[in-house]
């Protein structure tokens, strides 16, 4: 034997890793809708780019017959390529090997693979499809994703982290995904769960199918656990590859400005898409349409909370991140789901030095019993909390309405804003002109032989003294009345002026926002 022959020896050591766990299985992971471990890299990676980590690692187990077993790369492909010529690190679970099982060596391989993705500071990427633990290994497959969750959390705000989840992740797996910023999920195919549906019928009684209990479209529209779904893989790939076009490679750079944008700032539709009347809903992702870049705005969590809107755009070629409250629904008021989804966002944004535009028409936060009990006290107090904290540029667009503690909550100037404008028919006051008379003049109104006309009046009466934005620009709190057409090139102005901004905060180990 030479050389030549240990060559030979290597490639084909080489195909059958490749080869995972076999022609029969990979053509039921087909079947199902699902592509392999590999093809999925290959798809979300530039062509050619994908180098292999540890591809030769076994498993250890010589318990109930897994001495017996082969499993190639220990049920997961583990390396790091290329996306848009920018390097990331990522694995992807084999689901033809053990079902993608986790277990100590599969572990291993993830837990490196995410070490080295912080030393280079790199985005990472974790394409899910796993039946959970190695129940063979035991208590030693639990303290592998132990190690995974301890790196999810030390690394957030390191680098970003995305999930995909394109298979089962259930059990104590899902916990990984749930640290990490951003979750993709698959119609379908795609399912997380704590308890799966059959432990739930043993122990509740219930019955339910695991689509309809942890599936793409509940996790995207109830429980807000996931930002993104498609109706297929490949679609879903490329929706991760669009996401990481908007984000740094980690917290220490900038996302890279692009040059090539629309020149033209003017906007002359904007006046006529937000209604004049405060009253008339109106879809906020029209005007957004209007001031980013031509086709450049990626919503995030649309489905979810959809009285606020948020998500990545590009303004001047800039990367921004944006927060608008959706008139469409709710009449934009915040409740505990919108409070949650805009507060995690902003401190995604903060986090990767994301400047932040928040485009602001609010009734307030959303009362009710249920919201009361519910915690809205605690859950609204995290947006004050995160624009708070944030130091990325933050500039407020006031387009209509911005009433009460909702106002104040929405980056205002008190709370760091660095720049806030408002259009001339915006409303700010503690409460709506409405409300306000009934209050202010009670005893005028129900003494009035003519209570309804004298409640007009003095409805009028208000809007006139308050419901205006030149008060709140009196007093510093507004920094500027703006044409409304002229919104883009204010953002693009004030993006330009800001982006060398430096802030500190006082040093601490760390604050305690109220979860």
């Amino acid at each position: 034997m030479d050389i030549y022959d240990k060559i030979n020896e290597l490639y084909d050591r080489r195909r059958t890793i490749e080869l995972g766990g076999g022609d029969e299985r990979i053509e039921k992971q087909h079947a199902k809708g699902k592509l392999t471990a590999r093809e999925r890299i290959d798809l979300i990676l530039d062509e050619g780019s994908f180098v292999e980590l540890n591809p030769f690692i076994e498993h250890r187990c010589s318990d109930f017959g897994l001495e017996n077993q082969k499993g190639p790369g220990d049920g997961v492909v583990t390396g790091y390529g290329k996306i848009n010529g920018r390097p990331v690190y990522l694995f992807s679970q084999d689901f033809t090997v053990f079902g993608g099982a986790l277990g100590e060596m599969h572990a291993k391989k993830i837990a490196n693979v995410m070490d080295l993705a912080v030393k280079n500071g790199a985005p990472f990427i974790g394409l899910n499809d796993s039946g959970g633990a190695r129940i063979q290994e035991g208590v030693v497959s639990l303290d592998g994703y132990g190690h995974i969750f301890y790196r999810n959390a030390i690394y957030s705000g390191v680098i970003p982290q995305i999930s995909v989840i394109m298979g089962p992740c259930a059990g104590g797996a899902v916990y990984s995904p749930a640290i990490t910023d951003f979750v993709f999920m698959v119609d379908g195919t795609s399912q997380m769960f704590i308890t799966g549906p059959k432990v739930i019928e043993t122990v509740t009684g219930e019955k339910i199918s695991a689509e309809d209990l942890g599936g793409s479209k509940v996790h995207n529209t109830i429980s807000g656990n996931a930002h993104f779904r498609a109706e297929t893989e490949v679609e879903i790939l490329q929706e991760v590859r669009r996401l990481v076009a908007y984000l740094p490679q980690n917290s220490e750079e900038k996302v890279e400005r692009l040059d090539d944008f629309d020149e033209v700032h003017d906007r002359p539709d904007l006046p006529d898409i937000v209604p004049f009347d405060t009253i008339r809903p109106y879809d906020v992702r029209n005007v957004i349409d209007q001031v980013v870049d031509t086709g450049s705005f990626m919503e995030v969590q649309k489905e979810f909370a959809k009285n606020i809107v948020v998500g990545f755009a590009r303004i001047a070629g800039e990367s921004v991140g944006l927060v608008c409250n959706q008139p469409k629904y709710l009449a934009g008021g915040l409740d505990i789901d919108s409070s949650d989804k805009a507060s995690r966002f902003i401190r995604f944004c903060d986090s990767f030095n994301i400047p932040l535009i928040t485009f602001e028409d609010v009734t307030g936060f959303f009362p009710g019993i249920k919201q009361e009990h519910g915690g809205i006290i605690r859950h609204g107090a995290k947006i004050l909390y995160a624009y708070s904290e944030a130091t990325v540029p933050k500039i407020t667009v006031i387009l209509r309405k911005a009433y009460g503690g909702a106002y104040v909550a929405l980056n205002s100037k008190a709370i760091g804003a660095d720049l806030v404008f408002a259009w001339p028919n915006a409303e700010i006051a503690v409460m709506g002109p409405q409300g306000a008379a009934n209050i202010i003049f009670s005893r005028e109104i129900n003494g009035s032989e003519y209570p309804e006309e004298e409640r007009t009046k003095k409805i009028n009466e208000y809007k006139d003294k308050f419901a205006n934005p030149y008060i709140a620009a009196s007093r510093g709190m507004v920094d500027d009345v703006i044409d409304p057409r002229d919104t883009r090139l204010k953002l693009v102005q004030s993006l330009e002026m800001l982006r060398n901004k430096k802030e500190q905060r006082p040093t601490k180990k760390h604050g305690n926002i109220p979860l």
